[in-house]
């Protein structure tokens, strides 16, 4: 699998309530071309690691996130609740599909990431009924 196919499995919440506001333009413009690339159902291979959403991420100094530890259990979380395991490989629509499913449908995506700092957006989507 190339590399730029790496998704960390935490960011298959975040893209469910991304509304184009992030850490820099450059970030945003770039989670905007992700998600428009994941459209066409991409195979990912989920990881607990940087991935392609991070390499445009501000957090990412020296090839490391900054909040490595507060995000890996993130990741860990998700895979937890999705019953998969972190190098498990799916097309994009199969992995949101578990993430809707098995997290976002059974209200545990505070469970998952109440510390994050998108915190307020995604909650507010989710009372709106707007995540997809």
């Amino acid at each position: 699998m190339s590399e730029n196919k790496k998704l960390r499995a935490h960011h298959g919440m975040c893209l469910s309530f991304f509304e184009g506001k992030g850490y820099s333009d450059t970030f945003t413009k770039h989670m905007e071309q992700v998600q428009k690339m994941l459209e066409l159902n991409p195979r990912v291979m989920l990881v607990t690691q940087g991935d392609m959403i991070c390499e445009k991420c501000p957090n990412l100094k020296d090839g490391r996130c900054l909040t490595d530890k507060k995000v890996r259990t993130y990741d860990e979380k998700v895979l937890k609740y999705c019953g998969i395991q972190e190098n498990q490989e799916f097309s994009w629509k199969e992995f949101h599909a578990l993430v809707k499913e098995n997290i976002l449908l059974k209200g545990k995506r505070k469970e998952i990431c109440r510390e994050c700092q998108w915190e307020e957006i995604c909650s507010k989507r989710e009372n709106q009924g707007t995540k997809s």
